[in-house]
Formats: C-alpha cells, sequence, structure tokens
C-alpha cells in the first residue's frame, strides 16, 4: 500500500510538473524584434483590417469616437463575460509603457507583460498568423491615437474557467501556426486568405465552436450561434453565400447585400473597418471565400 501512494505522489508530481512547463508563458524578447520599425502610416491598414475599433472602442461609436480605445465592450459567452480591455496610448490604463516585444508576445502569444495568459476571446489565435511587421505597423500607429484613462473592465468568468494557467493547456490543444485553407492559390486569393484567417480573424464568429470554445476548423466558415445567444452568424461557404465576388465586395465596402437588405449587428461596425482597406482588399477576400470548400464536403 505504501509503494502504491508513493507511486501516485510521484506520478501526481511528474504530471504536476509536465503540466506546468507546458502552460508556461513564452515571450518574444526584444532582441528578437530589434530589426523591426514600425511605419504609423502603413499600420492604419492594418488597424482597420483586425478590426480593433470594433471591440476596443465604446459600443456603438462612431466617427473620431472610435480611435478611442478605453475598452469595455462586453463578449458573453459559455464561460462567461470578457470584456475588451483599454488598449489606448495611457501608460496606465492602456498599453501606452508597452515595448514591442511585449505587444507582439500579447498578439501573437496570448501573454501580458505580466506573464498572465489572455482568453482566447481575444484572437491571438489568429493573429498569430500575421507577419510580425504587419504587428510593428500597427503598434506604431496605436500610438497615434488618444489616450483614455478608463481602466480596463474585470472579466466575468466563474472557476475552474477563471484559473488563468489552465489557458496554457488550451493552447497546446488548439493553437495552430497553419491556415485553414491551404492549396494552390492566386496572389489574390492568399491575400484575401492573409486578411481573412490572420486580420480580419473571420473565422471567430463565423465558425462553429467545440466544447471548450475553440473553432471548429473542420468546419470552417460554416456559420455559428450569435454571441448574444440570439439568432445566428451566417456561412460564408460559396454554397451557402451565393453573391458573386463583386457583390461581396461591394457589401464590404457599404453594407447591403444584393437584394438592399443592410447589415446589422456586429457586422455593421465590421463593414465600418473594413470600408477603410483598399478596394484590392475587398476584392482579395471575396476571392479567397469563392475558394472555401463547400460545408456539405467537409470531413
Amino acid at each position: 500500500m505504501r509503494r502504491l501512494v508513493r507511486a501516485i505522489i510521484l506520478l501526481a508530481a511528474i504530471g504536476a510538473s509536465a503540466g506546468w512547463v507546458l502552460t508556461r508563458p513564452v515571450h518574444i524578447t526584444d532582441d528578437e524584434v530589434a530589426a523591426l520599425i514600425g511605419d504609423a502610416a502603413a499600420g492604419e491598414a492594418v488597424f482597420w483590417a483586425g478590426g480593433c475599433a470594433s471591440c476596443h472602442a465604446a459600443e456603438d461609436a462612431s466617427g473620431e469616437a472610435r480611435l478611442v480605445l478605453g475598452g469595455g465592450q462586453a463578449f458573453p459567452s459559455d464561460f462567461g463575460t470578457f470584456r475588451a480591455p483599454n488598449i489606448s496610448p495611457d501608460p496606465r490604463h492602456g498599453i501606452g509603457d508597452w515595448s514591442l516585444a511585449q505587444f507582439l508576445t500579447a498578439m501573437q502569444n496570448g501573454i501580458s507583460p505580466q506573464g498572465q495568459h489572455y482568453y482566447p476571446a481575444f484572437p491571438y489565435t489568429a493573429y498569430r498568423l500575421a507577419d510580425r511587421q504587419d504587428l510593428a505597423d500597427l503598434f506604431a500607429f496605436l500610438q497615434t491615437l488618444p489616450a483614455s484613462d478608463q481602466a480596463s473592465l474585470p472579466h466575468d468568468v466563474g472557476f475552474p474557467f477563471s484559473i488563468r494557467r489552465a489557458v496554457g493547456l488550451w493552447n497546446v490543444l488548439y493553437l495552430r501556426d497553419e491556415y485553414v485553407v491551404t492549396g494552390d492559390l492566386t496572389e489574390e486569393e492568399a491575400r484575401g486568405r492573409y486578411l481573412s484567417e490572420a486580420l480580419a480573424h473571420c473565422g471567430e464568429c463565423h465558425t462553429p465552436r467545440g466544447v471548450l470554445g475553440a473553432v471548429d476548423r473542420n468546419r470552417w466558415l460554416h456559420g455559428a450561434p450569435a454571441l448574444t445567444g440570439r439568432g445566428t452568424i451566417p456561412a460564408l461557404t460559396p454554397d451557402e453565400l451565393d453573391w458573386s465576388a463583386d457583390e461581396i465586395a461591394a457589401y464590404l465596402n457599404d453594407g447591403f447585400t444584393p437584394t438592399f437588405d443592410a447589415a446589422g449587428g456586429h457586422m455593421r461596425s465590421v463593414i465600418a473597418n473594413l470600408a477603410n482597406l483598399d478596394a484590392a482588399d475587398r476584392a482579395a477576400i471575396a476571392a479567397y471565400l469563392g475558394r472555401l470548400p463547400p460545408a456539405d464536403t467537409a470531413p
């Protein structure tokens, strides 16, 4: 019996040690990004493509107010309610005192400057695919925006999901470094994939999720329940979205469907972002969506 108890204790210690190693925060170092110089002018396009204002500006903000990123918008889920933080240049309440390495660590590894795991409600899982130069440009642009002294609001997440270290195990299971759509893409389609899967993180809303909240890559952009619990977010696969590429690109610019319905809900904010991109980028997104496999061919 003593041997059995000792063996159980030993296995538990080994398991705990392995779990601690697997969930450790991984930081990008200053040396790794020393050659990156951010261009604020280029970063503005990344800002709009990435949809930063849709989550971090005040709800229903419009015009110049969408550039005040004081946070506070709430996002309900099966695990609790997550709230977007202040990412303005304010040095106390925002990210004004962050280094580029810290910003990239947050954006691509989901780790705060204090070494705490962010919840994947923050789409670092998508931004992980982004080019670091683009993110350096974004960081430079964010520093030009108005500072907000609004304190970030806490998440409302109960036990056991309140254990941040456990997100490290979630990352082991679900964090990926490859695109969903692969194959021989044209230059335009590849650009659309980058915009859709990395920067604009379309899959975060338009893809159904599994029991632990990860997007189901086997049902990519097949549509999903709305985060509010009311209604559904539509599928974007060609068998479900039968618009032409020109019609999709036009919708991403003005929010009007081919039958002259208007975008509603959170999509209105997404349109407000994408309308700031070059027309070629909206056309690229439309071209990418045309390469999605039909929903009925998914494994």
